[in-house]
């Protein structure tokens, strides 16, 4: 055993053993224990929270900036958004839509007044206008970049007060206020990198303006002056200054003559309102020749028939095809009328200066009672048109515009024909099919008749306006017509425009896509 001296013990005890603390000197707290993944998700949600929240309160206080366009007077702002886009409020006739950009802020512009002695300085000196374009491209410009420095300074200011109010660390709240300035700036780079200067050309205009279709130029201009940004940016200026001039009357619409307008209605299912909604197209775009493609009755009875009779009283041609509400007496009723043309078995017609082939639906579907014979009857129904067009260019009689009613039948004609029109599904649409045929559907211009009400919403009213070519007799644009339903006040139209396509060869019957069949 190995003894060890007390003496030797007592010194080691009294190095290991911990001394006191000197009098006036502070014991360090313990670190405290690093924080979990959970907590540090929370803390960067948080500060994400603080950011967003502070950079839209800073935008919405001081982020406005009050700038002369031409001869009125605006407010721009920037404003979050989900799609990003451009939206022109000229109070009170409404307002212009446009896809100019994605991002996650909207470019807000507000028409506020128009300038009294730069108005009147337009309309004393015309000659003036020609050198608006440049003037509204400059004016616009400054107040861009005057826009993205204060919203610069806005965001800033926005996100640091608000994460000092919440988190009461300088260091936390600089961090909010560069996060918010890094987040501005990649939403600039997103609307730079996607700027679509060619969304003026392509508006959707509500309000009042929705009346107005010449707010944004003839279809013939709107083709074939791609390059010409500038100056419709100056016409939309003048136009804008001649509305506010004549208050609610609003200038006439002045249609290229060497257009052909074709309005396309479908679905009418019986509602009287349509006829008045009809009548007012024909007479504010001057259409040529109405096309509808079906179900225009309900039950198809001959107690019906009466519906019909205001189509005489339109003033232009009438093309008609059957529809699956629609009976072979309706189509006997509608053929003893003069100005109606009669769509049937893929025979052709001429009528206001494009070549038409057509062919009635297959089925007669009008209550629950019947059973559908499906896509298989359709498509059927559009070889027997396929064929029947085919047999049209083999004649050197080509068909500009075929039409059925269901969206089955109408696919079958890809390849055969540059345009094909059908409706039936109550909701418009638009499709470049795979041999190079576009495909246009139509809503239901009576807001799906007796059957508006089954959803949860009212149906909407939907017409188009097309404009074709003179010459060539191929689609240019067309204004999609939509009204709001039933106890709903509301107009919007939207200007689109028309890809050229070369149909090819057609395709086999087999290969179409077959489409829903809504519950007759």
């Amino acid at each position: 055993m190995v003894r060890v001296p007390v003496a030797a013990l007592r010194t080691l005890t009294n190095r290991v053993r911990p001394r006191p603390a000197r009098r006036g000197t502070r014991t360090l707290p313990a670190p405290p224990p690093a924080a979990g993944p959970g907590r540090r998700w929370l803390n960067a949600l948080g500060l994400t929270a603080v950011v967003l929240f502070g950079a839209w309160l800073g935008l919405l206080v001081v982020g406005n900036v009050r700038t002369p366009v031409g001869p009125m007077n605006t407010t721009m702002a920037l404003r979050p958004s989900l799609s990003g886009g451009t939206k022109i409020n000229i109070s009170p006739l409404g307002a212009l839509t446009l896809d100019s950009h994605v991002a996650p802020v909207r470019l807000d512009v507000n028409v506020d007044q128009l300038d009294p002695l730069r108005s009147q300085a337009l309309v004393d000196h015309p000659e003036r206008i020609s050198g608006l374009q440049q003037e509204v491209a400059q004016d616009v410009e400054h107040g861009t970049l005057d826009l993205a420095v204060r919203s610069c300074v806005a965001v800033v200011a926005g996100a640091t007060t608000l994460g000092l109010a919440v988190y009461r660390r300088p260091r936390r709240a600089l961090a909010a206020g560069g996060l918010a300035l890094v987040l501005l700036a990649a939403s600039g780079a997103s609307a730079y990198a996607t700027w679509n200067p060619r969304s003026v050309l392509e508006p959707k205009y509500s309000g009042l303006l929705s009346s107005a279709p010449s707010v944004v130029g003839n279809a013939r201009s709107i083709v074939s002056e791609f390059d010409v940004y500038q100056k419709e940016l100056a016409r939309l200026v003048t136009n804008v200054t001649k509305l506010y001039d004549v208050t609610s009357t609003l200038p006439a619409y002045q249609p290229d003559p060497s257009t052909i307008r074709v309005l396309h209605v479908s679905d009418i299912h019986l509602n009287p309102a349509s006829w008045k909604i009809i009548a007012s197209l024909v007479e504010q775009y001057d259409v040529n020749v109405i096309v509808d493609s079906g179900d225009t009755m309900d039950h198809g009875i001959a107690a019906e028939n009466g519906f019909l009779d205001p189509i005489r009283d339109l003033g232009v041609p009438y093309v008609w095809v059957r529809g699956n509400h629609d009976s072979r007496i309706t189509q006997r009723y509608l053929e003893r009328m003069k100005n109606v043309h009669v769509l049937d078995d893929g025979h052709a017609q001429t009528v206001a200066g494009l070549r038409f082939a057509g062919i009635g639906d297959p089925q007669f579907t009008p209550d629950r009672a019947v059973v559908p014979g499906g896509d298989a009857a359709e498509q059927l129904a559009g070889d027997r048109l396929a064929s029947a067009l085919h047999d049209e260019k083999a004649r050197h009689t080509p068909v500009d515009v075929a039409v059925a009613h269901e969206p089955a039948a109408a696919r079958e004609t890809d390849g055969e024909v540059p345009l094909v029109l059908c409706g039936h599904l109550h909701h418009e649409g638009d499709e470049i099919l795979p041999y190079g045929t576009r495909l246009r559907m139509e809503g239901s211009t009576g807001g799906s008749g007796l059957r508006a009400v089954e959803g949860r919403y009212p149906a909407p009213i939907e017409a188009s306006i097309l404009y074709f070519d003179r010459d060539s007799r191929r689609l240019q644009a067309w204004d999609a017509i939509r009204l709001g339903g039933l106890g709903e006040t509301t107009a919007e139209v939207s200007r689109h425009l028309a890809t050229p396509v070369k149909p090819g060869p057609a395709p086999s019957s087999s290969g179409a896509p077959a489409s829903p069949v809504p519950s007759p």
